[in-house]
Order: structure tokens, then C-alpha cells, then sequence
């Protein structure tokens, strides 16, 4: 029997997120928003921090309503800093918050996803890699969106981390050929379709 992607880890929420999200084409703007900012959160540390983590944030960030956050003030981020919850960092805490106000500008341009999958014209990229030492910690593209993005303002979106964020919103499929998921999240269709 086919394995899952071996950073999967044993954990029920590692699989869960493994088996269910990872790598399926997001096409709602605020969930594509919401997931930018947790990579940022993961910044230096591990996903399955942030992934136990997530909860706790959603309940901090008012659900990630982006209307909410543009509008937090110094109480807010002192609230922030101060639930041990989440990850208590005030870079990351003032990023988010400016995230939003960025993000409903973009929405009310462009659309917020719709920018982000026109990187792709509107199709998942399908990766073929055999082992996790062939998948690239970035791409030409995700250092092209990095840069695109912080243009706009957004910050702790360094290729890296908005590469981390494309394989987990499905704009680029890079389960492993032999993974079970694989074939599954390549039958999914992107927002183009």
C-alpha cells in the first residue's frame, strides 16, 4: 500500500491535515488570507506547532475576519502578545494586523484570490517529485509572488514561506507521485475551471 508524504507525521492532526487540506486548490479569498498568515506565523518554527496552534488563533483573530483585524488598535495587539495560545510574536502579531487592512483593498480591486491564482492561470501546477530530497524549499514563482506581495505591503512572505503556501492551497500539487493523495488532489479542479 502506497505511504503518505513522509512529513506527514503519526500524529491524528498531522494525518487529518495530511489526508484532508494539504494541497487542495483553496479558492475562497479569506481562507486563502488566513492561511498566508499562519505561514508567516510559521516562520522559524515547525507546521505542527502552528497546526495545534490553529484553533487557539482562530479564536484570537476574531475568526480571521480580515474586516475585524484592519482595525485592531494597541489593545488588541497587547491582547495578542499576551494569550499564550498562539505565537506571541509582535512582528508577526503588527504583520497580521496590517495583512488585513492590505487584504481588503486587494479584495475590493482585485480579489484577493483571484490575483493569487492568476500566478497559476487558474490551474493547480502537478509536481512529479519521487522523494521529499526533490521538492524545493522555493521556486522562481513563489520569489515572484514574495516579491508581488511585498510590494503590496504584506510582510513575512519571503518565497519560502509563500512556497509553503501554495503546496498547502493547492496551487501546486507536490504530494509525492506515490502518495495516496496525489491522484486525488490532481483530480481537483483550480478556480479556472
Amino acid at each position: 500500500m502506497p505511504e503518505r508524504c513522509p512529513w506527514c507525521g503519526p500524529e491524528e492532526i498531522y494525518v487529518k491535515y495530511h489526508d484532508e487540506e494539504w494541497g487542495v486548490p483553496e479558492h475562497d479569498s479569506r481562507a486563502l488570507w488566513e492561511k498566508l498568515i499562519l505561514d508567516g506565523f510559521q516562520a522559524g518554527l515547525s507546521w505542527i506547532t502552528i497546526l495545534k496552534k490553529r484553533a487557539a488563533f482562530r479564536a484570537a483573530f476574531d475568526g480571521f475576519d480580515p474586516e475585524k483585524i484592519a482595525a485592531y488598535g494597541p489593545e488588541d495587539e497587547a491582547r495578542l502578545l499576551a494569550d499564550a495560545g498562539i505565537v506571541r510574536h509582535g512582528g508577526k502579531i503588527r504583520a497580521a494586523i496590517r495583512s488585513a487592512q492590505i487584504y481588503l483593498e486587494v479584495e475590493a480591486r482585485d480579489g484577493f484570490a483571484t490575483q493569487m491564482w492568476d500566478y497559476v492561470d487558474g490551474q493547480p501546477l502537478q509536481s512529479t517529485w519521487r522523494s521529499m530530497a526533490e521538492v524545493p524549499p522555493s521556486t522562481d514563482l513563489s520569489t515572484q509572488i514574495s516579491k508581488d506581495l511585498k510590494k503590496q505591503g504584506f510582510t513575512f512572505c519571503g518565497p519560502t514561506i509563500v512556497y509553503a503556501w501554495m503546496q498547502a492551497t493547492g496551487m501546486v500539487n507536490d504530494h509525492l507521485i506515490d502518495c495516496p493523495r496525489y491522484a486525488e488532489v490532481a483530480a481537483m479542479p483550480g478556480p479556472g475551471s
